[in-house]
């Protein structure tokens, strides 16, 4: 009675098929979740050039009702007349200018860099003096 028969024993563990199995589907589940997590990691960085844009506006504003002017703002020059402090967002993910600059008109431009450059339908996001933002979907 110390022998048991091959046919009584209790198999333990997984077999091989059992196992890809679970790695196909763990694999299938990855391809379909990963892409949608980068779009919702994309779109929630956009928040920080809408943050960047926003705040630098309010200087200019600010500027504006002090000189009557928005003429020699700047930014990330170290100069008093820097109205956001870096040439970068907060969390890094834009590169902020001015590429319109008068007396009495402006237009604030964040520009993606890094991983943000994937996200190609708002990789250029703008603000204008009268409150235009561009492209209005990425808003």
């Amino acid at each position: 009675m110390t022998g048991i028969s091959s046919a009584c024993r209790v198999q333990k563990g997984f077999t091989l098929v059992e196992l890809m199995i679970v790695v196909a589907v763990i694999g299938i589940l990855a391809a379909i979740a990963y892409p949608s997590y980068r779009d919702f990691v994309r779109r929630g960085n956009r928040s920080d050039a809408k943050t960047v844009l926003l705040r630098a506006a309010q200087s200019l504003e600010r500027r504006f009702t002090e000189t009557n002017s928005y003429a020699g703002a700047t930014i990330g020059t170290g100069a008093l007349t820097d109205v956001w402090g870096s040439t970068t967002s907060p969390e890094g993910f834009y590169t902020i200018s001015l590429p319109t600059l008068t007396a009495n008109t402006f237009t604030l431009q964040a520009v993606a860099t890094g991983t943000q450059v994937d996200d190609t339908a708002c990789a250029t996001m703008q603000l204008a003096h009268t409150g235009a933002k561009t492209p209005a979907a990425c808003w």
